[in-house]
């Protein structure tokens, strides 16, 4: 039962950042929404801020294990741009981008949410959700312009061929730079 409510406090958790936002993310409404007592909040995780960082920190393992697949076989410019595009979308449309936004912008405000991570591991994530065009994503709220700059990557990635003849080799499954 005690991983079992863990886990429906970190859905809760995720599911009340992407409908209202850090400000909304109270002990009360996620244990309502994950239909336990608000104090098992800080019984499993010592406050409302970890349980945030803990949803975040299962967002990002579920972007991973779904974006190291996507990535594996890519072997050209053209697909590397599908990738991206399947990637932003993805991360878009399963709240991704609204959790971790959510939380940049909370540790600005809240200098004891940003303690509870390193500046490095801060910057890692900014870097992995390629925050440009994510951030840009809420500007675009038909993402018109955001897919338009896919299909634009996708219009020029013949010829950034010339450029990169083909992507770095790999040994061992990790990509290097060509010989």
């Amino acid at each position: 039962m005690t991983t079992e409510t863990k886990d429906r406090l970190v859905e809760a958790a995720t599911a009340v950042l992407r409908t209202h936002g850090y400000a909304g993310a109270s002990a009360r409404t996620i244990a309502k929404a994950a239909g336990v007592n608000s104090a098992l909040v800080f019984y499993h995780f010592g406050g409302v801020d970890q349980l945030l960082l803990a949803a975040l920190d299962r967002s990002s393992a579920e972007r991973m294990a779904l974006h190291s697949a996507t990535v594996a076989p890519i072997r050209t410019i053209e697909e590397l741009a599908d990738a991206a595009t399947r990637i932003y979308r993805d991360d878009v449309d399963g709240g991704h981008v609204t959790v971790f936004c959510e939380l940049v912008a909370a540790a600005v405000a809240r200098p004891e949410l940003a303690r509870l991570t390193s500046p490095r591991e801060l910057a890692n994530a900014a870097i992995a959700f390629y925050l440009g065009v994510n951030l840009f994503s809420v500007l675009d709220a038909d993402r018109s312009r955001t897919e338009s700059v896919f299909r634009m990557v996708r219009r020029l990635a013949p010829r950034a061929k010339l450029l990169t003849l083909r992507l770095p080799k790999r040994r061992n499954g990790v990509r290097r730079a060509a010989d």
